[in-house]
C-alpha cells in the first residue's frame, strides 16, 4: 500500500518523557491517518489526518475517553448509544473540540474541500506506543 506523502513511520512517540511541542503546527503537517506522538501510563496524544470523503470509522472505546481538537478542515460528527442509533450530528471546525465518553459510538467524516486534521487524545491510552497508520486501510488491519 503507498504511503501518503510526508507521512514518516519513523518512531516519534516521545512518551512517557516529559515534552513541549507546537501541536497544532504537528498537527497542520501530519499526512499520517493515525500517528502516535506521546504515549502515557494515563494518556496518549495522536494526530490524524481525514483525506476529503473520508472517516475515522464508526467505533467504540468501552473503557477510553476520548477528546478531539479539530485544526482543519469540517468535520460532521456523529454518536449514539448503539452502533444503528448514532443519530445525533454535529458539524465540527477549526478550533472546535469534540468530547466522547466511554461507551459511546462515534465517528468523525470529512465533509469538506481539505484533509481534515486533528489530534485526539486518550485516556487511558488506546494504541500500542508509536503506533503509526499511514492510511485508514493500515489502521483496519
Amino acid at each position: 500500500m503507498r504511503r501518503p506523502y510526508g507521512c514518516s513511520t519513523a518512531p516519534a512517540d516521545n512518551g512517557p518523557e516529559p515534552t513541549v511541542i507546537d501541536i497544532a503546527r504537528r498537527t497542520a503537517q501530519n499526512q499520517c491517518f493515525r500517528k502516535a506522538i506521546w504515549t502515557g501510563a494515563h494518556l496518549q496524544v495522536t494526530l490524524m489526518a481525514i483525506p476529503v470523503g473520508g472517516d475515522i470509522g464508526t467505533e467504540l472505546h468501552a473503557d477510553t475517553d476520548q477528546f478531539l481538537r479539530i485544526e482543519q478542515g469540517c468535520g460532521l460528527v456523529r454518536f449514539g448509544r448503539t452502533r444503528e442509533e448514532m443519530r445525533d450530528f454535529r458539524r465540527a471546525f477549526p478550533g472546535d473540540a469534540v468530547l466522547v465518553p466511554a461507551g459511546t459510538w462515534h465517528n468523525v467524516v470529512n465533509c469538506g474541500r481539505t484533509p481534515l486534521r486533528l489530534y485526539s487524545i486518550y485516556a487511558p491510552p488506546h494504541h500500542p506506543r508509536g503506533t503509526v497508520h499511514p492510511t485508514k486501510a493500515d489502521a483496519e488491519h
